[in-house]
């Protein structure tokens, strides 16, 4: 019988790192206090009627050019080395694979975010993920930002669900991603899907992963539960955890859950789908 392959999936700023990339060291080089940046990023999103993560991007760029900062690849990827996680984060994808591989269950971890690829690629916990849907720029010959090239709002990360759902990764395969696929012949069913977030900008991913019989959950940061609390109360979430990642949290102890149901209910689906195809062929 084919291994099961269960997917986790993560928004990142104030899901695995403790607030926006951008703010551990990037805005402080510009000579910005993040509040600051953001009001200009916002009013500008505003005046303009722009994408609010077009807006942040163009920014960052008009702000490291006019105080003659690197807007190069390699300065972008320098910055991930200054993110803070919170509490287990560094050790959580060893760990869940360790406990999924004892039931011959494979993890593949995926970052969906908002926030900028270069500098998760510069970050000590890229190396875990199977792959990473996030803002990026193009470049010119001389490695220089020069454009957006990916921008991923919270609307736009529903696709790349489906796009895990499917094994359909290369982001200029739209061809094989919109054809029409059976689910149970889907690479990662949405069943055996499992969303952590931590906010509103991640409902539409939330809310997909849980009506198509996969697990939702929203974390929160010490005081912060009374902001999230209605994505459990209105049904968006399955579960609102601290986030915490370390050994025995409740975050823990309720993925790990979530991840022995799902390896039962997989193994009793493939045995119906053969037994049903056994029949067919009498």
């Amino acid at each position: 019988m084919e291994k099961t392959i269960i997917a986790l999936m993560y928004d990142f700023d104030k899901t695995l790192c403790t607030k926006d990339m951008q703010e551990y060291s990037f805005i402080n080089q510009i000579g910005m206090e993040p509040e600051n940046f953001w009001m200009e990023s916002n009013s500008l999103a505003k005046e303009k009627k722009m994408d609010p993560i077009l807006a942040y991007m163009y920014t960052m760029l008009r702000k490291a050019k006019s105080e003659g900062r690197s807007i190069s690849r390699e300065s972008f990827v320098k910055l991930g080395r200054d993110l803070e996680y919170f509490k287990g984060v560094e050790e959580w994808f060893s760990r869940i694979n360790y406990f999924a591989g004892e039931m011959e269950i494979e993890i593949e971890h995926y970052i969906i975010s908002s926030g900028l690829l270069e500098i998760i690629e510069g970050s000590t916990i890229y190396k875990n993920f199977k792959d990473v849907f996030a803002c990026e720029f193009l470049y010119d010959v001389d490695s220089i930002a020069v454009w957006p090239k990916n921008v991923v709002n919270y609307t736009t990360k529903t696709q790349f669900l489906f796009r895990i759902n499917k094994g359909v990764l290369d982001l200029s395969n739209d061809a094989d991603l919109n054809k029409y696929t059976p689910e149970d012949e889907r690479r990662i069913p949405f069943r055996n899907m499992i969303y952590i977030g931590d906010g509103l900008t991640d409902v539409p991913c939330m809310k997909l992963v849980k009506v198509n019989g996969g697990y939702s959950i929203a974390i929160y940061s010490e005081g912060n539960e009374d902001k999230v609390k209605d994505l459990i109360i209105h049904g968006r979430v399955d579960f609102l955890v601290p986030a915490d990642f370390s050994n025995g949290s409740e975050l823990d102890k309720v993925v790990k859950d979530i991840i022995m149901k799902m390896a039962m209910v997989d193994n009793l689906t493939k045995k119906n789908r053969n037994q049903i195809n056994k029949y067919r062929r009498v």
